[in-house]
């Protein structure tokens, strides 16, 4: 209509620049609507020769004196918000048609300024800048000027930050005009692609510039001059890279130009190849008229998988993923065994499922690629390695992939676990020998470059240890394994870490090539590996060691420093030598009394390469035969050191460092060696250590004397000394006891003058107000050495050292020591050095709590050695104070030690307080509840300390929990005795968010009131007492459960997987279990109720009292008839299954409480529905009930009276419970031939005869013979099945209970702090109810999953939403039809167009359409009108079609009908989550609104999106990704509907 106007207007005016003119003053927006239209008439008709000229001139004029100010903003500034838009879009069009009329010379003009206006800056004039620039484009004919509008566009184009809006408006104006000037394209196409002076633009922004450019690119018309996209190698890599981006819509629109070329090529059946990039062999694209159809179903299954993988839902994207299969028998030529496909299209799929949110269907695409090669034979490629070192390994570093799946037992490795050892082990065989040795170092040097978690680098290390042996690692791979052993330290979890050390030296010792590398190499990568968690010397990994050391004996590389010529000695034993020499070599420059204390690196690295050499020597001597061993390598190895330390005692002149360097050496031989468990006289080797070692005994004891009691340690640094010597008494003491007890004489002088001396310097006063440092560091010195003193006499009492003299003086010293007294920090005037030591080294602060604790270690000696502190001595008033006093004074003093000291020296102080406050609970009650919350405050503060919270926690739990102090608090029942019971219940809380923390607790009580310490029958009666006062503690116990968060549970699988090893991962062996598993609470007092003894009457008023707070812990308050109440509740089977065993068992050993059980028929039917199958089983097995009872038949009689009545219940599966508790009860009637019953012979029995032979396929005979099969009717036998395992293990698994509440026999095996007797009988279940499998007879078969057909042209197993890309081709006729039949009846004044053209299903278009007509929209787009005549669009729009007009626009139509409505005012407005979106509740939309709707799938095609003004979304708050479309459109159209009817009610 307005068209028509125009012509008509048009042919009326005589002079259509005067026309024009007219219509520019004053300029609004309809003015502006009105020149934009007259423009694009004059343009389109022609105009005569006479007034072409006086044409141009007007519109020159208008172009620039009103349609530039226009687009800057400046006429229409006092205009409103929409106004402005208006006019904007009306003068940007007559701006185009301007250009139009005026050819290149505006074009230029337009240009220049813009640009100038471009160059001066951006903001405001940015925007009208390129609208100038995208009106002059088509017309532009200057070369330089071509060049500088597309350097202008692609600099915006490669803007960030806040360049995303003038990125999207070149791509949506610029660019397209652009793409019309074959010079300008060329140069755009070299810009984005070729780079350019700038650089390429990112992936997502050279897409979306491609993507406005897809019709100058990949034309649909005969091939032309410009380039074509599919021809380049860039633009490829381009559209898989983003394929896989992160963000949505740059995935869209990689989608959107794959589909673009492909649809191009097979319309085109062309023939073309794209050149190959990067030397690779296949091209990254080509296509072949002979094999047209074949290419398009490929990738219409790789476009199907892509845009699938967009809705993130695994049971959507499931059943997609075999046809991933199909995509490999067409990539890969069987002929040519080479790929016709290059593999990098398959990796996007790959990378894109590894990089989803949903870790789900990540799993999913890591189990599918892992099993490519055990399926497939794919050829080798470059980039399948990269893409494992890249993608793959970034996704494997996430923990949760590798839990078990839910059928899987406990203990079975994670299918991801499996897969990987099998895929890696294959994939290398399959690599050319050239690439294994490169492709295994980057895989890894890849394991030490990010922070991995201790589940993924076990597995992984894992499945390294299982590639089968080749040597392709040298010197730099042996580097990168003990790299990642550095990472494996990183976390807390010891087994995890251990079994990962152990399967990288596994890994190390199957690929290492040994001639490329030498000892000194290897011995500094087994250095990496932790004794205490993976590599000793009982394990079978350190015998897998040393018999590898002996096979490549002389293979390895030779070491320039330590080459010998000596044929007749191994290379093991050369290096072994020259290590030793070299280690106990001194520089000169070295030897000062100051130097600091050699690093331990070097010591370690010497005892352990001692130790293997020696293992090596041994087991060849055995192979060879030899009987009578002579330890020729090991002496040799052994002298050198043993010429030191001869000498220590009498060359008082020895450098330091090399006495360092000798006990440092010593020391890690003896500790290395006490790791050894086996015994000693079987251990040649050992032997031998300790024999040789023996000799310079005296020699040492007479060195460290003299260090430790003279003034040779006098500077900081010297403290490292003194732990040394400290840390070798006990060991040699040690060695002393196990060799040779000639020895103890020369240990006791050493103890008595080490004693003697210490108590001298520390009762040494200071005369001067500043102590020396020197004097300070003699008195820590001292301290530390009679605590070691201490801890000896403690720890080898069999060396009977407390008879010393030295003893007494020691004990007077200690009880009346001033505790927590300091060491005033001393000035430094001496020696420069010694201020360097204390900056560099420990600060004072540190020496200061050390002191301290030393002192604490020290009096818990004494308190628990002399427990009545010394009495007679009473020289001073001090030494006068009764014991409750002292003990009070040292109580006092232990809270102040707590403030004082750091939390990781707090330990003596709680061992001390555990002896003290049992002695003063009575008299002092107040002091005892403040030194149970300050060690709670202190132990609970340290939760998140994983380092030192255990020793901590265990601490205290023998402090809180200690037999006497429990006893004592009891007794009492005053404070002390409710702070106990609160710390409980703190305790047990804990232990729900830090799993192991009530094990701790309940192993400790446990133990210590069913094994007390003392022999003493006082002793144990008053430790068991304590259980009955806390029974809390067990009836937790009994109740606690499995609360695992997902990573725990995570954790506690793959424990459970390493610890089923067993032996054959060496850190079973080493490390110590800690019995952590929320399991093992249970476990102890299950165990510490087994050891309880009926015929004690303390532990039979324990067990009633447990048993009754156990029923009210739970569902019951009574004795036995609650149990039978507890029958009514409607409980799941694992629980019915329990009560019917305890009323069977209860029952058969109390048969005179039968009444109970009939008492239970006796409610009404409404009570009994839940419970009666519960109380028919317990009938089932009556013979178990009636075994103990002499008169069978009453009872019998009165079970049949009620099973009978149960038997003609309505209910059928009451009714099959009855009839088996009837065949039951009547096959014990016929036995014990009962005649009252005669006269019910033939009745019964031929009722069960009718059950038996039931006919049919119903499901009344196959559920008759369910019941009867299943296990508790058929096989469970009460009495013989009573074992731990029925009740914890079999009977859970049976009645399908989750799998963590199912404890099995070996964890009751390794838990071994509270030990069964070996006569406990009652442990297996029998073989025929182990070897059941789960099977209630109630549930329904499920189907069997039969094998998917993959078909490559069906798609009926997918669940699509899409319509197939090939037939989808649009058509180039611009065709719009308008339906009136609304405007007739005057009902719509809307301005809402709602275009529906991209939706493809008839239900949402009748949706739409119903909903568009209700709520007078002005128009409804379609993409064909014959929907309207489908009988489901029909059933949907209920006729509203009749009333609404109805546009048919075809989907290749949109762009130009989207430019034409923004041309007429009207806001594009798309329905799309963008980064940018705007959230529905708070957008106002303009009058002039065009709601542009996506497809179902795929949503807003990429080459649309950037036509859009603005995007809308819908605040969802759930977990599903989108809302259906025509909802979505549905609540859209509300929210403007709503929005116009309160605009006009304002109005009003």
């Amino acid at each position: 209509m307005e068209v028509v106007l125009a012509d008509a207007l048009l042919s009326r005016c005589g002079d259509p620049c005067a026309l024009l003119r007219a219509v520019c003053a004053p300029l609004s927006a309809e003015r502006a609507e009105a020149l934009r239209l007259l423009l694009q008439r004059l343009a389109a008709g022609g105009t005569p020769p006479g007034e072409a000229e006086a044409l141009r001139r007007v519109a020159w004029e208008v172009a620039l004196e009103r349609c530039r100010p226009l687009l800057r903003g400046g006429e229409a500034a006092g205009a409103g918000c929409g106004e402005r838009l208006r006019l904007a879009r009306a003068a940007r069009g007559a701006l185009r048609h301007c250009v139009q009329l005026c050819g290149a010379p505006l074009a230029a003009r337009l240009a220049r300024d813009a640009l100038a206006e471009l160059a001066a800056g951006g903001g405001a004039g940015a925007e009208a800048a390129v609208e100038a620039l995208a009106a002059a484009a088509p017309r532009l004919e200057e070369p330089a000027l071509v060049a500088r509008c597309v350097a202008a566009a692609l600099a915006l184009v490669r803007e960030e930050g806040e360049g995303e809006a003038a990125a999207a408006l070149v791509a949506g104006r610029l660019l397209p005009a652009l793409g019309g000037n074959a010079a300008a394209l060329r140069r755009v196409w070299e810009g984005l692609l070729g780079g350019g002076g700038g650089g390429p633009p990112r992936a997502g922004r050279a897409l979306l510039a491609l993507s406005a450019l897809a019709d100058a690119v990949l034309p649909r018309g005969p091939p032309g001059s410009g380039p074509d996209a599919r021809l380049c190698p860039r633009f490829w890599r381009l559209v898989q890279e983003g394929l896989t981006e992160r963000d949505g819509l740059c995935r869209k629109r990689a989608r959107y130009l794959l589909k673009r070329a492909l649809d191009l090529s097979g319309g085109q059946r062309a023939e073309l190849r794209c050149p190959a990039d990067g030397g690779d062999e296949s091209s990254l694209f080509w296509w072949s008229a002979e094999k047209n159809e074949k290419l398009l179903r490929f990738w219409e299954t790789y476009i199907l998988i892509m845009e699938t993988l967009e809705g993130n839902q695994i049971h959507v994207i499931k059943p997609v993923l075999p046809k991933l299969n199909s995509l490999y028998e067409h990539a890969i030529s069987g002929e040519k065994g080479c790929w016709l496909f290059h593999p990098s299209w398959h990796m996007c799929i790959y990378k894109r499922m590894f990089e989803s949110e949903n870790k789900t269907l990540t799993k999913e695409g890591i189990l599918h690629f892992l099993e490519l090669y055990e399926t497939k034979h794919l050829p080798n490629s470059l980039g399948f390695s990269e893409f494992v070192i890249g993608p793959l390994m970034d996704a494997l570093s996430e923990s949760s992939l590798y839990s078990r799946t839910p059928g899987q037992l406990m203990g079975a490795c994670p299918p991801l676990g499996m897969r990987l050892q099998k895929f890696l082990a294959t994939y290398i065989m399959l690599l050319p020998e050239e690439e294994k040795g490169s492709f295994l170092l980057k895989f890894i040097q890849k394991m030490t470059s990010r922070h991995w978690c201790a589940v993924p680098i076990l597995f992984l290390s894992m499945a390294l240890a299982y590639i089968p042996a080749c040597k392709v690692l040298g010197t730099e791979g042996l580097h990168a394994l003990r790299d990642v052993l550095q990472c494996t330290m990183i976390t807390h979890q010891i087994l995890l870490r251990g079994a990962a050390q152990c399967y990288l030296l596994q890994t190390a010792m199957r690929l290492t090539h040994v001639e490329k590398v030498s000892l000194p190499e290897v011995s500094s990568f087994l250095l990496s590996l932790r004794p205490e968690e993976s590599l000793r010397r009982d394990t079978i990994l350190w015998m897998e060691l040393c018999s590898w050391l002996q096979v490549n004996d002389r293979c390895f590389r030779k070491s320039t420093t330590s080459d010998f010529e000596h044929q007749e000695t191994t290379s093991l034993c050369q290096y072994v030598c020259s290590l030793v020499g070299e280690y106990l070599k001194t520089p000169a420059s070295e030897t000062g009394e100051n130097c600091l204390m050699p690093d331990w690196f070097e010591a370690k690295l010497v005892a352990t390469m001692i130790l293997l050499a020696a293992d090596v020597e041994q087991m060849r001597n055995k192979h060879s035969g030899k009987s009578n061993i002579e330890w020729i390598e090991l002496e040799t190895f052994l002298n050198p050191l043993l010429d030191v330390l001869m000498k220590l005692g009498s060359n008082a002149y020895i450098p330091t460092l090399k006495t360092d360097k000798s006990l440092q050496l010593l020391l890690k031989l003896l500790q290395t060696c006490s790791l050894k468990c086996s015994n000693t006289q079987d251990d040649g080797v050992l032997f031998f250590i300790w024999k040789s070692l023996m000799m310079p005994v005296e020699s040492i004891l007479e060195f460290v004397l003299r260090r430790l009691t003279t003034n040779e340690l006098s500077t900081v640094g010297d403290l490292d000394r003194c732990d040394l010597y400290l840390d070798l008494i006990p060991e040699i003491v040690n060695l002393c006891l196990q060799v040779s007890w000639k020895k103890v004489p020369s240990i006791k002088n050493f103890i008595l003058s080490l004693t003697n001396a210490s108590i001298r310097n520390l009762q040494e006063r200071n005369s001067e107000e500043e102590p020396k440092l020197k004097e300070q560091i003699k008195k820590v010195a001292s301290m530390a050495s009679l605590t070691a003193v201490c801890e000896i006499m403690h720890r080898k009492p069999e060396a009977h050292l407390e008879s010393l003299p030295s003893v007494d003086a020691l004990k007077r010293f200690i009880s009346f020591f001033q505790f927590n007294e300091v060491l005033k920090k001393p000035s430094y005037i001496e020696e420069k050095s010694s201020l360097c030591e204390e900056t560099t080294s420990q600060g004072w602060g540190k020496i200061v709590a050390r002191y301290v604790r030393d002192q604490w270690i020290c009096l818990r000696f004494i308190l628990n050695s002399f427990p009545t502190l010394a009495q007679e001595y009473e020289e001073t008033s001090e030494m006068s104070l009764s014991t409750d006093e002292r003990s009070r004074k040292f109580l006092q003093s232990a809270l102040e030690a707590l403030t004082i000291l750091p939390s990781d020296q707090v330990l003596p102080v709680f061992d001390c307080m555990k002896v003290l406050v049992p002695k003063l609970l009575d008299s002092s009650e107040s002091l005892c509840i403040e030194a149970f919350d300050l060690a709670w405050k202190i132990t609970s503060s340290l939760s998140n300390t994983q380092l030192i919270f255990w020793s901590n926690l265990k601490a205290f739990v023998r402090f809180i929990f200690d037999t006497e102090v429990l006893a004592v608090a009891a007794s009492a029942k005053g404070q002390a005795y409710a702070k106990i019971k609160e710390i409980i219940f703190k305790l047990i809380d804990m232990s729900t968010t830090k799993t192991g923390v009530f094990n701790v607790v309940l192993s400790h009580c446990c133990r210590s009131w069913i094994f007390p310490t003392t022999d003493e029958r006082s002793a144990l009666a008053n430790a068991f007492l304590n259980a009955g006062n806390y029974c809390e503690l067990i009836t937790e116990a009994c109740v606690f459960g499995t609360v695992f968060r997902r990573d725990q549970r995570l954790i506690q699988d793959v424990h459970a997987f390493i610890e089923n090893l067993g032996e054959k991962c060496a850190a079973n062996v080493v490390t110590e279990s800690t019995n952590r598993d929320d399991h093992y609470v249970r476990i102890c007092a299950i165990k510490f109720l087994c050891l309880l003894d009926g015929s004690n009457i303390l532990h039979k008023m324990f067990m009633e009292d447990i048993f009754i707070k156990l029923l009210d812990k739970n569902f019951l308050c009574g004795t036995l008839d609650k149990v039978f109440q507890a029958g009514f509740g409607n409980n799941q089977a694992s629980v019915k299954y329990f009560i019917e065993w305890i009323v069977i068992l209860s029952l058969h050993k109390y048969p005179q409480f039968l009444n109970k059980l009939w008492d239970c028929f006796c409610y009404d039917e409404e009570k009994l529905k839940t419970s009666i199958c519960t109380f028919l089983s317990v009938l089932s097995h009556f013979d178990i009930i009636l075994q103990n009872t002499s008169e069978k038949k009453p009872a019998l009689k009165k079970a049949l009276i009620v099973v009978l009545q149960w038997c003609f219940n309505h209910n059928f599966s009451v009714r099959l419970y009855a009839l088996v508790a009837l065949k039951k009860i009547w096959g014990m009637c016929r036995l014990l031939h009962v005649e009252e019953f005669e006269a019910l012979t033939p009745v019964i029995e031929s009722s069960l005869q009718q059950v038996e032979n039931m006919h049919g396929t119903g499901n009344a005979r196959r559920n008759w013979q369910r019941i009867q099969d299943h296990f508790f009717f058929a096989t469970f036998h009460p009495l013989e099945d009573y074992s731990l395992e029925t009740i914890f293990y079999t009977l859970p698994r049976l009645s399908e209970l989750a799998e963590d509440e199912w404890i099995s026999l070996s964890k009751f095996d390794r838990f071994t702090d509270v030990p069964l007797p070996p006569a406990f009988q009652w442990y297996h279940s029998r073989t025929e109810l182990r070897d059941l499998k789960p099977s209630d007879w109630s549930q329904q078969d499920m189907g069997s999953d039969s094998a998917e057909t993959d078909s490559q042209t069906e798609w009926t197993d997918v669940q699509k939403k899409i319509i197939p890309w090939k037939n989808s081709t649009p058509s180039l006729d611009l065709e719009m039809v308008f339906q009136d039949r609304a405007a007739k009846l005057g009902k719509s004044n809307s301005r809402l167009i709602v275009v529906a053209s991209l939706i493809d299903k008839p239900t949402n278009l009748g949706g739409l359409c119903r909903t568009s007509e209700i709520f007078g929209a002005s128009a409804l787009v379609v993409g064909s009108l014959h929907y309207i005549q489908d009988k489901q669009f029909q059933h949907l729009s209920v006729s509203a079609e009749q009333w609404l007009p109805l546009v048919e626009v075809k989907p290749s139509q949109l762009v130009d009908y989207l430019q034409q409505k923004k041309m007429e005012g009207y806001t594009i407005i798309g329905v799309e989550q963008t980064a940018k979106s705007f959230d529905l509740t708070e957008y106002c939309f303009p009058e002039k609104s065009l709601l542009l709707l996506g497809n179902e799938h795929e949503g807003i095609p990429a080459n649309l999106i950037h036509h859009l003004d603005v995007c809308v979304e819908i605040p969802q708050q759930g977990i599903i990704r989108s809302l259906n479309v025509h909802v979505s459109g549905a609540l859209l159209i509300w929210e403007y509907t709503r929005q116009q009817v309160i605009k006009q009610k304002q109005q009003k």
